[in-house]
């Protein structure tokens, strides 16, 4: 087996080269470092997959965190009959489905992956499925880097790890000293991490040589005992190892081996059998827990009520038509609501406490193991995830975002807890919805919509309660728009959503004293939103104003190319919400004033 294992490793690293050098770029040195660890995970026999079938759930999960090493994944499955030779040669190329970083594109890729420090939280996700949701005995490996272990959010997803006991976890952590421009923060101080691992709660295995693949094998039958914690497999390696010339130097981060160089590792490798092909074991057959939620009441609102709220209520009616749902909270449930989820299905609802880029990341991990993750804080918070919500958007996840306590009209908490760039944030991820529902009812119907998107939905709600505006039963759809009030007569059109637009109904009031007409349209559906429907009103009443609760730099008003734009110019303040919606001239009297001035 040892021999065999050797032999498939030669042709990985054979195989490492070949891709990059007719790439002309790439990572093969750090790629190399990691031959061994991954060659016998495997095809040592403790990677168990059906590679005819990726999506099966009992399969097996490997995640690139350190997505730059993608040529070695990409010659793991050239190794196992999965990539043509000839197609290893397409490399980084337009078109080809192995790009510089593990994307959708290749079958086999769990996540996206390369904006270092993300892999590991995946990996919590995938975790947490197969032990608390499908509860199957799928192994969940994930490769880190030693210079993304300088990431937060590996910490983050360290310690959640540790506190749910997820000992189907195993991280290989490729310590090979270098990174892009020299030495990591230990460099070969395996021990530091050691440590630090411990420190966190994890099962340390140290492998001095991370290329003495007995070693490597013992460590991984260490890691498959489960302990009730986290495997962490510390291996000590080198960067470019087998490249001649190459190997622990410095100054090869991302250069592809050309001309004499790449001889001179070619020949060092030997006779490599080129025709070799490695075995993968079957997974076990197990089918996911059976899980059948009970339906959930419907709540008809009568007066006042909080969309936040809504936002809970409706996760608790709705779960019996979206079984695969599951709940994320940042320790900000009983804010939120989505402790009214909690309450009900506790064994559907994870807490991931203050740690928003780790909560992002096990979502994405979730969903690609077919849950239907809705997550949710304060909407300013998420601004700490959004290098991990972006990655969500190349992933084709489906995933819910609920961010509360949007606006100024938050109140006496302040300026750093108010949401004001998340419209834009989330507008610029990758295939992204939008919404932001005004009352109660929308609310509900909204989230209902938004569980039948496929892929990412952001959902704005607000801190106080506001008048129910809508009818039980009324549709709302994404893309779509309610008009409010309109006449013949309409000189211009207010557009507003959430707590602008009772905003807007009061203006309307105020206006049509004074024999003010105006059209005022709920644009509840941000992105995408309704053209059609802006562009009637545009050419009825000539002027568009849009008003909102957000930083006008991205925002709503710059989606729809307003004419005139309302919005949240000033350094926020304390104090109560209708004293910060006139300071930033956002409130009723704001909208009247603006009105005539356009149209008097």
């Amino acid at each position: 087996m040892t021999n065999d294992l050797i032999g498939l490793s030669n042709l990985v690293r054979y195989y490492i080269l070949l891709g990059t050098k007719e790439a002309g770029s790439g990572h093969p040195t750090t790629s190399s470092s990691a031959v061994e660890l991954l060659t016998t995970l495997m095809f040592g026999g403790y990677f168990r997959a059906d590679l005819e079938h990726p999506n099966n759930p009992n399969n097996a999960r490997l995640i690139f965190s350190k997505g730059h090493a993608a040529p070695l994944l990409y010659a793991l499955y050239v190794a196992a009959g999965k990539i043509t030779e000839e197609e290893i040669k397409t490399l980084r190329k337009f078109g080809s489905r192995l790009e510089g970083h593990p994307t959708m594109e290749f079958p086999y890729t769990e996540a996206p992956t390369g904006s270092l420090g993300q892999g590991l939280s995946i990996g919590v996700g995938m975790a947490i499925n197969a032990k608390y949701l499908d509860k199957l005995p799928y192994k969940t490996f994930v490769l880190l880097g030693d210079s993304e272990m300088a990431e937060g959010s590996v910490w983050e997803a360290m310690a959640l790890a540790a506190h749910y006991a997820l000992d189907t976890l195993v991280a290989i952590l490729d310590v090979n000293r270098l990174g892009q421009r020299g030495e990591t923060m230990h460099g070969h101080d395996i021990e530091a991490y050691r440590k630090k691992a411990e420190a966190f709660g994890w099962h340390v295995i140290v492998i001095e040589d991370g290329h003495d693949i007995e070693k490597i094998k013992s460590a991984y039958e260490e890691a498959a005992a489960g302990k009730e914690k986290p495997s962490i497999i510390i291996a000590k390696t080198q960067k470019g190892k087998g490249f001649p010339g190459v190997e622990n130097r410095e100054d090869w981060h991302g250069k592809a081996l050309k001309g004499e160089e790449y001889e001179k590792a070619i020949a060092a490798l030997g006779d490599v059998d080129t025709s070799a092909r490695g075995t993968i074991l079957q997974p076990e057959k197990m089918e996911p827990a059976p899980y059948a939620p009970e339906a959930g009441e419907k709540i008809i609102y009568k007066e006042r009520a909080a969309t936040r709220r809504a936002y809970g209520n409706a996760l608790i009616r709705l779960h019996k038509k979206f079984s695969e749902m599951v709940v994320l909270d940042a320790e900000t449930s009983n804010s939120t609501y989505a402790e009214l989820f909690k309450k009900k299905y506790p064994d559907r609802f994870f807490e991931m406490y203050i740690a928003e880029q780790n909560m992002v990341g096990a979502a994405l991990g979730l969903a690609r193991r077919g849950k239907l993750p809705c997550v949710s804080t304060f909407a300013a918070f998420f601004t700490r995830a959004f290098d991990q919500i972006r990655m969500c958007g190349y992933s084709d996840a489906r995933i819910i975002f609920a961010g509360s306590h949007a606006g100024v009209s938050i109140g006496e908490d302040g300026a750093s807890q108010m949401g004001l760039e998340d419209i834009a944030m989330f507008r610029t991820a990758q295939g992204s919805v939008v919404l932001y529902p005004s009352d109660a009812v929308s609310t509900e119907a909204l989230v209902e919509e938004a569980l039948k998107q496929r892929g990412i939905v952001y959902i704005r709600t607000t801190r106080k309660d506001t008048p129910i505006l809508y009818n039980e039963g009324e549709e709302f759809h994404v893309g779509g728009s309610k008009v409010l009030w309109e006449s013949a007569d309409d000189k211009a059109t207010i557009v507003a959503a959430g707590i602008t637009l009772h905003e807007a109904l009061a203006a309307y009031e105020e206006l049509a004293k004074e024999g003010i007409k105006v059209r005022v349209i709920d644009l509840y559906s941000i992105k995408p939103f309704d053209a059609e429907t802006l562009k009637k009103a545009k050419q009825e009443t000539k002027h568009i104003i849009v008003v909102e609760d957000h930083v006008p730099e991205g925002g709503i008003g710059e989606a729809v190319g307003a004419d005139y734009s309302l919005a949240v110019r000033k350094r926020p303040k304390s104090g109560t919400p209708e004293e910060l919606l006139q300071y930033e001239e956002i409130s009723k009297e704001a909208i009247v004033k603006k009105v005539k001035q356009i149209i008097l």
